[in-house]
Parts: C-alpha cells; structure tokens; sequence
C-alpha cells in the first residue's frame, strides 16, 4: 500500500510537472531529489536502525510521505504552483525514502531470520512492484477520475495502514533476546568502520560496485521522462498510455518474483547479477531506440523481470553476508550504492536528455553500464566460481 502511494505520488506529481512546466530537467532534478539523501544518509539511517527500533524510523518516513502528498495537493487546488515548490517537496520526499531504506531491511531481517532471508527478500521485492504495478495504474484512474488535485489528496489514506501495522508490530529491539549490543551513532566515522569491516569480504564488495555502477548510470533515471517517452511514442495527451508505460515494468517486476520464488530459479550465486544486469542494459537500449509503443511496452515488462531478479538477488547476497552486529550499516552502505547513487541517474539521463534528446541519453547511459559490467564481471569472474550463498 505505501509502495502504491509512493508511486501514485510519483504519476500525479510527474505529470503535472511535466504539463506546466516541460521541463526534463527539472524532471531529472526529481531523481537527484529522491536519491540524493539516500547517498548523503543511508550509512547514517543503518546506523540508526542499528541502534534503535526500526519501526519508529519508519513510520517517521510515511509521515513525511504524506506530508508531501498533502502539500501538492494544496498547491495544486490553489494553482500557486511554481518550480520551486515542487523542488522542495521532492527534496522532502527523498529525505523520506532515508527512513525507508536500510530500517526497512533490518526489520525485514528480524522478522524472519537468516534460513528464509533468500524468499523473504524475493517476497518483500515482490510486494513493493505489485505496488510500482498498483501504482501507476491507480494514480492513472485517479488523475483521470478526480484530477491531480482532489487525487493527490486522496493518495495520503493509502499510507496509513503501514504506519498504523508499525505501531504494534511484534518485531524490532524489545522482542530478540539475542541482539547484540547496540553501537553508538558516529556519523561519517561509521561510513569508514563499516568499509573497513567489509573490505576483506568478496561478495558484499562485488555486490556493493555492481549496484554502484548500475545506480550511478542508469538506475530508475528513464522513469521520471515517462511523460516524454509517451509523448514522443505519439501519446502526448493520453494519460493512461503514459501510466501503462510505468506500469509495464512493474508488471515485469511482478512477473519475475512470482516466477522466481514458485521455480527455485537463479539461486543467489555472485555470477548472476552480472549476466542480469548486462541483459537488463540490452532490453532498456532497444526500448530508447524503439518507435512502436506496443514494443516498447514488452521491452519494458523484459526490463522489469530482469531488474527485480537482480536487485532481489543482490540484497540477499549482501543480507546473508553482512556481520549481525553492523547489519544496519552495511545495508546503509548498500543503501548508499544501490539507492543513493541514483542521484547521478537524474543528470545523465535527465540532464544530458536535455541536450541531446532522452532517448540517446538513456541509449548512452545503458551502453556505459553495459560495458563497466562487462569490465567487472571479467575482472571478478575467478571469484565467481568459488563464492556462493552461504560459502
């Protein structure tokens, strides 16, 4: 549900962006904003769930969530809307995705422990692209049914169920008998203890540059341009074809994790996410280039199956590997990789579209990350055949 809302956020607010301003930079400033504090914070919010109840830190993320739906909303029903409105606001959305990041995957952790941490991952992956799925196909019935003001509005109910199941929830600190002592919060000191823990470690470092270099380059960067992938496939005044655009990738995503954890497939092993991941480049390559929107909906759903299968495999190598009594702050570092270095994502797909098209620059950002992937898996590849899950 919160994943959903976070989404439907994503569809309105996008779209009347794009509508009143035609702006791919300011588009592009959209990922910097939801990412940035995710680079700037992620060691940090480990650090915090490390410490304290992950639970609290949250819900304090859904608050600031529907902060900003409520925000939009104002402006949108008073019309007072200007550029840097909305620069705020997703400056405070982003900082929301901090407290939503590493807590999320400690709690995950908690809750289900080690033996089915590979499903548990899958699952939680899973349930967060039903709502990417949900997402844009909701927002889109809502901007069509009620408009972006009254629908934005309506958005802020669908955050409440997580906060109000994180009140009671019988999980977090006061629930493990066995959980190590809580370290103090040190801030920049902790990025450096936790790389130095880490360093010896071969498949958290593999894992850590692969999602780096995936997020610094492409990542979800393409997403906030849907409004102009829509209007130049020749559906500049359809909503609902820009949604399904959105929507198809999660349907990919869906798709994938339902598969996955029905077949047993792709076993977390450190050579997958490579060969996932240079896939993944191809089928977001052919849909920059691609004219037809029938082909460039399928190339999305391909798009989609591929990233979760990643991702999904990626964490669980890093959760399974990571020392208990700095699990935080090494999934805070993940966070940094994985989540944080999205920020770049919004300039060389946004920015540089704004110069060049965004159709070549995504061409240009996936044809980077295919052959730093390669570079890597190359590199690593005599590794590979030793370390599994588990090992």
């Amino acid at each position: 549900m919160a994943m959903m809302a976070d989404n439907i956020e994503h569809v309105i607010s996008y779209w009347t962006v794009f509508q009143k301003f035609h702006s791919p930079s300011l588009l592009g400033f959209a990922v910097v904003a939801h990412w940035l504090p995710s680079l700037l914070l992620g060691v940090f919010a480990g650090a915090l769930a490390d410490r304290f109840d992950s639970r609290r830190l949250i819900q304090i993320g859904m608050i600031l969530f529907i902060s900003c739906s409520l925000i939009w909303g104002v402006l949108f029903v008073t019309g007072w809307l200007e550029w840097w409105h909305a620069v705020v606001i997703l400056i405070v959305h982003g900082l929301a995705s901090v407290f939503w990041g590493a807590p999320s995957q400690v709690l995950l952790y908690d809750i289900v422990g080690r033996e089915h941490l590979p499903s548990a991952v899958r699952l939680n992956a899973t349930s967060r692209n039903l709502g990417l799925l949900a997402g844009p196909a909701v927002g889109g019935a809502i901007l069509w049914a009620l408009g972006p003001a009254h629908g934005i509005l309506l958005n802020v109910v669908f955050y409440l169920p997580l906060v109000l199941w994180l009140w009671r929830a019988p999980y977090g600190p006061h629930f493990q008998k066995n959980r190590p002592p809580p370290r103090p919060v040190r801030g920049f000191a902790d990025i450096v203890m936790t790389i130095d823990s880490i360093r010896g470690n071969r498949v958290i470092t593999s894992m850590l540059l692969l999602a780096g270099c995936s997020s610094f380059l492409v990542a979800s960067g393409y997403q906030a341009q849907m409004p102009g992938f829509a209007a130049d496939l020749g559906h500049v005044d359809a909503d609902v074809f820009y949604s399904v655009l959105l929507g198809a990738y999660a349907a990919g995503a869906l798709t994938a994790g339902v598969a996955l954890e029905t077949s047993g497939w792709l076993r977390p092993r450190l050579a997958t996410p490579f060969v996932l991941v240079l896939l993944w480049c191809c089928a977001l390559g052919s849909f920059a280039m691609t004219t037809s929107y029938p082909l460039a909906v399928g190339l999305l759903v391909i798009a989609g199956f591929l990233d979760l299968s990643y991702n999904s495999m990626n964490q669980t190598l890093v959760q399974l590997h990571a020392p208990p009594q700095i699990r935080g702050r090494v999934l805070g570092l993940y966070s940094v990789a994985q989540m944080g270095l999205k920020t770049f994502a919004g300039v060389s797909i946004g920015v540089v579209g704004s110069v060049i098209g965004i159709h070549h620059s995504l061409l240009l950002a996936v044809s980077l990350l295919f052959m730093v992937t390669a570079f890597l898996f190359l590199t690593l590849r005599p590794a590979t055949r030793q370390v599994a899950s588990g090992d």
